[in-house]
């Protein structure tokens, strides 16, 4: 499916496309996976995971999307029982870390927006308080990650994952009235702002705190190549979130520092607009994309467009939509029925070797999200 240039059609003609065949290859595959929790894409099928694993918000994310847009029932019905699914998860308590926000966020918020019901509500108001109950005071950071494992200590990490967990506390505060999960909220992106972002505008992953004291410890390269590298989906997570943060509150230094960080993604693409997986990395290791940074920061780059001033907005909202563009015409599946995903050419975790050059969950739901986006009309859960 490859072309010269992602201008070539009008973004209105290749965007209905690409939503139809979307809705009719997630009726397709929707058969088989079900109401389960699917990662990463293995020889063209879809790996289930646990319940418990942090990417099992977004394939219901994915069908709520395409519920609204279709309505298409069956999307409907699966979404729902992913997200009863999630209750055993909720409830078990033991297994819940700092991406309850993804989890929730796509199932129970999302239920909630499109279809009311107390308990959907209450779903996520549960998740939300478990969230704030990881607010580090001293370090103004949300932790993350539990000890897995015996004598592990995590408990002064943050990562720049969780700026895309933290829209669930401001969506919290306005549905109770209660600004304590926003005052948490800010907080925390405030440390985005000042440890996370650097003054490029390139990111990092780990930041180390004594969670005593809260003064920072040590920065760790986690998912990208090292420390000062710059990860593209960690870039992608920066933008996003902060320009989520910045729609939720009206604050201009979230939106600042949201272009700032868009600014360093955009001037590191190669020429067809999808990321490699580490702008910093070895050059021998810059044949891997990942094609998820590039659908998550595009959907960030058209939220800034309605964002910022007219003069401004058409460079954003072009930049994500040829992201969009070539993410369709250069890595969509749509032409190989033996392939789930459907986006190739995701970067999981490099550094682990784990799950390179394969379609991601993730990566898809914000490829349709970014379809949803520019098709206009179709409630988002983050917002």
């Amino acid at each position: 499916m490859t072309v010269n240039s992602v201008d070539a059609v009008q973004p209105a003609i290749w965007v209905n496309e690409a939503w139809e065949q979307t809705v009719s290859k997630v009726k397709r595959t929707s058969g088989r996976i079900g109401a389960n929790f699917p990662h990463a894409s293995q020889g063209g099928v879809y790996v289930l995971e646990q319940p418990h694993w942090w990417t099992a918000g977004f394939w219901p994310g994915l069908l709520w999307l395409l519920h609204e847009g279709s309505e298409e029932e069956s999307f409907r019905v699966i979404a729902e029982q992913c997200e009863q699914r999630l209750d055993a998860v909720l409830d078990g308590y033991d297994r819940l870390d700092h991406d309850i926000g993804f989890m929730w966020t796509l199932t129970s918020v999302a239920n909630y927006k499109l279809n009311g019901g107390d308990e959907s509500r209450r779903r996520a108001l549960k998740a939300a308080n478990y969230l704030v109950g990881r607010f580090n005071l001293k370090g103004n950071y949300i932790r993350a990650w539990n000890p897995w494992s015996e004598g592990e200590d995590n408990a002064g990490l943050a990562i720049i994952d969780c700026a895309m967990n933290v829209p669930l506390l401001y969506w919290a505060s306005r549905e109770t009235g209660d600004p304590r999960y926003m005052h948490i909220a800010e907080a925390h992106m405030g440390t985005v702002m000042s440890q996370f972002i650097r003054t490029d505008g390139s990111v990092r992953h780990i930041v180390r705190f004594d969670p005593m004291s809260g003064e920072v410890a040590e920065y760790i390269g986690g998912q990208g190549y090292a420390p000062e590298s710059a990860w593209s989906r960690g870039n992608a997570w920066a933008i996003y979130g902060l320009a989520l943060a910045s729609r939720h509150t009206g604050r201009q230094d979230y939106l600042d520092a949201a272009k700032r960080a868009a600014h360093f993604f955009l001037s590191q693409l190669p020429e067809d607009a999808v990321p490699v997986w580490d702008f910093r990395a070895p050059e021998e290791t810059k044949s891997l994309r990942d094609s998820s940074a590039g659908a998550c920061a595009a959907c960030g780059l058209l939220l800034i467009a309605d964002l910022v001033p007219d003069s401004e907005s058409v460079s954003y909202r072009k930049a994500g939509t040829r992201i969009l563009e070539s993410l369709y015409r250069n890595y969509g599946s749509y032409g190989d029925d033996a392939e789930e995903g459907l986006i190739l050419r995701g970067t999981s975790h490099y550094p682990e070797r784990k799950n390179l050059d394969v379609p991601l969950i993730y990566g898809d739901y914000f490829f349709v999200e970014g379809l949803a986006r520019l098709k206009g009309g179709i409630t988002i859960p983050w917002e």
